[in-house]
């Protein structure tokens, strides 16, 4: 079972959309954590976001994670994840379920027993899907717009 602390409710999930382009400034260089170069301060192309983490438009959406049960693999509550529905959730890969009619973002587990749902913080217990449950993977996190502090 989902604690409820866990859920994602509804409201946090939203279909991307790519009708429309917001053209930005790209740097095609790396930044460094030290002092820039006065060379590498230009701008080479610009980047649409769509162009940079959506795919798959028709299987992309966007969820706003509202736990800390992922926190060791740096995704906090409050980021937003894009998820690829068209991906395929294979060993290992960061998902957003749907567990008896709960949504919730994990790591996700093939054990002899079945499927495991893995959070990234200790605080959490794994969750064991059982036969009969209501269990759906939506879709793969692709990516996650984090903001800093």
């Amino acid at each position: 079972m989902i604690a409820e602390h866990d859920i994602i409710s509804p409201e946090e999930i939203t279909i991307a959309s790519i009708s429309s382009k917001l053209l930005l400034p790209f740097f095609q260089s790396y930044v460094q954590a030290g002092f820039p170069s006065p060379a590498e301060n230009y701008v080479e192309r610009v980047c649409d976001l769509n162009d940079l983490c959506v795919t798959n438009a028709e299987a992309t959406y966007f969820v706003r994670v509202t736990s800390d049960s992922m926190f060791d693999d740096r995704i906090e509550a409050g980021d937003v994840l894009v998820v690829d529905s068209s991906r395929d959730p294979v060993e290992g890969k960061i998902v957003v379920a749907c567990l008896n009619g709960d949504h919730t973002v994990k790591r996700i587990h093939y054990a002899k027993e079945g499927v495991v749902l893995l959070p990234a913080n200790n605080k959490y217990q794994p969750i064991s899907v059982k036969a009969g449950d209501d269990f759906r993977v939506l879709g793969v996190v692709t990516y996650v717009i984090h903001k800093p502090l």
